[in-house]
């Protein structure tokens, strides 16, 4: 009785929290609350029933696989359970989604009993989670002229799973709630810093946005039954920043409608706004769970009498109010005319909300719904010998007769699934693709795997020609969470086939790198389409996506995904950088000058397709990683072909460590790209396929040349905390050289580390050292300076090279993996720190730095309360930098004016960047 005793344990504990009973998924803990149904005069056999009906979690999880057996044994009247009738259990199994409840489903429906097989049959026509073993039982079945399984292929040949559920409401009424003023991040629905609790469905919707937000939004309810809250980003972007299956959940369990009433917590269909739209990342994880994303443009530039837009003092367009979303506002969103209203008045246009693919998610209560629902309409047809009828809206093919092709274009036009034969498709084409790499990541990987055992997953497509586990957003502390959840997901993941950071039979090292940086060096296809559960998947070969958790689960179950062709943004170079100048500085400068030419973000929801040219994949990863930052869809880097085989020379020798650490799994994954790696550069050498380029005459939304003449200075991204304008606040487009601050702003701790950093980076901070010790005999700290290395093998080539022993010099702490911290640091010295490489304090879910501190990082993440929280004194400030601007702000205390920094980096070779030769097209 151990099972059940612990967890009415831990029921009073999270009683004490304001919690209900955690879902179960352990099968020993459900086989014991089943033997308490059994046993008629069990005093706990009423709560058993509750936990087996209503709190158990379906798909593949163990305790699904319990369930199910149990439900077919009182079907076929082996024994009998008063409240659950053989109708209520097929009831639950019809809830249950797939996996072992289909698998009991079909051995019913193929059965003897022809009574027990129909009924069978008609909840296996609901049913959408199938998979090969499932098919091919039903196949089999029906080549041996079983009827049943006729009768439920003819079903799915017609795709009745979708078109017997309900049509969409013509008119859902919404009552608004302005969560904040500007650019709404994930981080404000779901917390970094409680990462932890993600997979806690009901814990972790306690975190969104505040309590006192929250009561409000109850109230909203209560006070407009039969309505729906919105969530709206007033003035801004909803849902900016991380790729967060948990932001979107937290929405739905607040303000969406529950997925079944026998699974709790599990709710679909939220509704968000915003002023300026939804993020692309946010928007596809809204579509993940059959709800609706609107852009509201309820504020709109004035104009002059000339149509030019009037700018304020700053310089920045006035903007004026189109119609009031204010906080309880009644409004009707129209499905079929697609239009908003208030009561009669038509606001705006939301077609773009409601296409016919969108409409289709919301019937279904989600995009999986639709793709495992084509496929098996698919299978069904084919094993029939007849066409699918013509139920989904056909895929969108845009093809425009005598125009080029984009970057992403061709990469989407190459793995391209199911499109017409012969059509060259070109952007707003919605296209399914083959995804060559996944990507999960730590801290969303158990909401990945339990999206996984939703959808009766059990093992990773054998398209996907690798996929990785990381381990690096819990690298920087190892404390009791870590502990608990992140064996258990290494676990899950390497079973399923990923390449695991973390050996679960401890075997290899644990490898904390950075999962960017993982994931740039398995990419070794500059034609690979690769899906990662983090905003900042954007390699710098191939064309990246950042996606939520689910989005990252079908990925890994399917081997594909599904989206518009995005447009893209063409960007390319001219000038000389100075000799003082930091690639990063040229980053900043990107943002600044696309600004001042445009007047608006044309980066936000395309495609970046940089000509960087000139720079390995290592390096060039600093532009296309802060392409996330810009709102953009996603980043192409288009190389020279000596470039682009510099950079997957090196990311063989990245595999190849991999591989003699041990890191490889049965399949051999990590040898098979080494050997596509080895491939595609000796079709690049003899000229048969030679490195990705656009087409000379290709269409772009918008392109845009940087001046490197123009960079003057280092150039720091400011969150600009005290704007007046609020929803100018903590946004990326805040860009100003180090001169404006005219060496007087006080920095509390420097952050060299993250993703956007690289080998040079380091050698750049160990070079400073040696030259200012050189200089003035000792270098002295004013402010503490954190340093991660983003990988292992990093720290490996620095110690070869000679540079990690001034990096030691310095250091009062060193990271230890044999006694890795157990808890986060909360105070810094004025020194050097030296952790492990990871995610650090960019993640903000482990270490931060103290409240109200001003950081300079090397980081991206410049969001409130991310990387430092404000306190009473002040509002803490994230502004990011170069690495050399960070390093000498750390000695100085300060950020340095122009003299300074010139004499620190004199000698100092920042960054070999220069525009390619010749222009990079075909």
């Amino acid at each position: 009785m151990d099972s059940y005793t612990d967890y009415l344990k831990e029921i009073e504990e999270r009683k004490e929290q304001g919690l209900s009973p955690k879902p179960i998924d352990g099968g020993e803990l459900l086989a014991e609350i089943i033997s308490q149904i059994k046993d008629s005069g069990h005093e706990a056999r009423e709560d058993s029933l509750k936990f087996l009906i209503y709190n158990t979690l379906p798909g593949t999880t163990s305790a699904a696989g319990v369930k199910a057996k149990f439900l077919k044994e009182i079907i076929l009247g082996e024994v009998e359970v008063a409240e659950i009738t053989p109708a209520f259990a097929f009831e639950l199994l019809s809830h249950m989604k797939g996996g072992p409840s289909v698998e009991v489903l079909l051995d019913l429906a193929l059965g003897s009993d022809e009574a027990i097989a129909q009924e069978a049959a008609a909840v296996l026509k609901t049913q959408v989670f199938l998979y090969e073993a499932d098919t091919d039982r039903l196949k089999a079945a029906y080549q041996q002229g079983n009827p049943v399984a006729a009768d439920i292929l003819a079903s799915y040949a017609k795709a009745e799973f979708f078109t017997k559920l309900p049509d969409v409401e013509e008119e859902i009424q919404v009552v608004t709630y302005i969560a904040a003023e500007g650019d709404i991040s994930t981080d404000l629905l779901s917390p970094g810093n409680q990462a932890h609790s993600r997979s806690d469905r009901e814990l972790h919707g306690k975190c969104m946005i505040s309590p006192e937000a929250q009561a409000e939004i109850q109230e909203l309810q209560k006070a407009h039954p039969g309505k729906r809250v919105m969530l709206i980003a007033e003035k801004g972007t909803m849902g900016v920043g991380s790729s967060r299956m948990s932001g979107v959940n937290n929405v739905a369990l607040w303000t969406g409608k529950q997925a079944s009433p026998y699974v709790p917590f599990v709710n679909i269909a939220p509704i968000v706004a915003g002023t300026n739209g939804i993020s692309p990342i946010f928007l596809t994880t809204v579509d993940v769970t059959g709800g609706i994303g609107l852009d509201l443009k309820n504020w709109v530039k004035k104009l002059d009498a000339n149509g030019k837009p009037v700018l304020n003092e700053a310089g920045d367009p006035v903007l004026e109010q189109a119609y009031s979303v204010a906080t309880g506002t009644v409004l009707t969103i129209n499905t079929k005319k697609k239009k908003l209203y208030n009561g009669d008045q038509e606001l705006v246009d939301i077609s773009s909300a409601l296409t016919p693919q969108k409409l289709e998610f919301i019937k279904a209560g989600g995009s999986y719904s639709v793709v495992f629902g084509k496929k098996l309409q698919s299978f069904a047809a084919s094993t029939l010998g007849v066409k699918p009828e013509p139920v989904f809206a056909p895929s969108k093919e845009i093809s425009h007769e005598g125009q080029g092709l984009t970057a992403v274009e061709k990469i989407f036009n190459k793995n391209a699934v199911g499109v017409t034969k012969g059509a060259v498709l070109h952007a707003g084409s919605d296209v399914r693709v083959k995804v060559n790499i996944v990507g999960s990541q730590d801290t969303t990987g158990l909401m990945t795997s339990q999206e996984l055992e939703a959808m009766a997953a059990t093992v990773i497509s054998p398209t996907v020609d690798g996929a990785y586990q990381s381990g690096c957003h819990t690298a920087s502390v190892w404390d009791k969470k870590a502990q608990a959840n992140i064996p258990r997901l290494m676990k899950f993941m390497h079973g399923f086939g990923l390449i695991t950071a973390r050996d679960p039979k401890g075997q290899y090292h644990a490898m904390t790198d950075v999962i960017h940086k993982v994931l740039n060096d398995l990419t070794v296809d500059d034609w690979a389409i690769i899906i990662g559960g983090d905003s900042h998947t954007r390699m710098s070969k191939g064309v990246a996506f950042g996606a939520d958790s689910g989005t990252v689960a079908l990925a890994l179950a399917t081997g594909e995904a599904t989206m518009p062709i995005p447009e893209s943004v063409k960007v390319t170079f001219k000038g000389n950088l100075k000799d003082h100048m930091d690639f990063r500085d040229v980053v900043h400068a990107t943002q600044a000058q696309m600004l001042k030419k445009f007047g608006e973000n044309v980066f936000q929801g395309r495609v970046i397709e940089v000509h960087i040219g000139t720079l390995p994949a290592d390096q060039a990863f600093t532009f296309t990683d802060w392409t996330a930052e810009m709102k953009a869809k996603a980043s192409i880097c288009i190389s020279q072909d000596d470039t682009l085989i510099e950079s997957l020379e090196i990311a063989k020798s990245r595999i190849q460590i991999m591989i003699e650490k041990g890191m490889d799994n049965d399949n051999q994954v990590l040898q098979g790209l080494v050997d596509k790696a080895n491939e595609r550069i000796k079709e690049i050498k003899t000229g048969i396929k030679p490195a990705l380029t656009p087409d000379a005459d290709a269409k772009y939304s918008a392109e845009f040349v940087v001046d490197l003449d123009l960079i003057e200075e280092p150039m720091i991204a400011d969150p600009d905390v005290n704007n007046e304008d609020v929803s100018k606040r903590y946004t990326h487009d805040t860009i100003r050289g180090v001169s404006y601050y005219g060496g007087e702003k006080k920095v509390d701790l420097g952050f060299v580390g993250s993703c956007m950093v690289h080998k040079g980076d380091l050698k750049i901070v160990a070079q400073m050292l040696k030259n200012l010790e050189a200089e003035q005999g000792k270098v002295t700290f004013n402010a503490p300076l954190v340093v991660a290395a983003p990988t292992y093998n990093i720290i490996d080539e620095l110690k070869a090279e000679g540079d990690w022993d001034i990096l030691q010099k310095y250091s009062g702490f060193e990271f230890n993996d044999d006694a890795p911290k157990g808890s986060a640091r909360t105070e810094y010295e004025n020194m050097m720190y030296l952790e492990r490489p990871g995610c650090n304090l960019c993640m903000g879910n482990q270490e931060k730095a103290a409240k109200g501190d001003t950081v300079l990082a090397t980081s991206t993440r410049l969001f409130q309360g991310r990387v430092v929280e404000d306190s009473e004194r002040k509002k803490g400030e994230s502004l990011l930098a170069s690495t050399p601007v960070v390093v000498l702000s750390a000695i100085l205390g300060r950020i340095p004016n122009m003299d300074e920094y010139k004499v620190a980096v004199e000698g100092i070779k920042l960054t070999k960047f220069a525009p390619p030769r010749e222009a990079l097209i075909s």
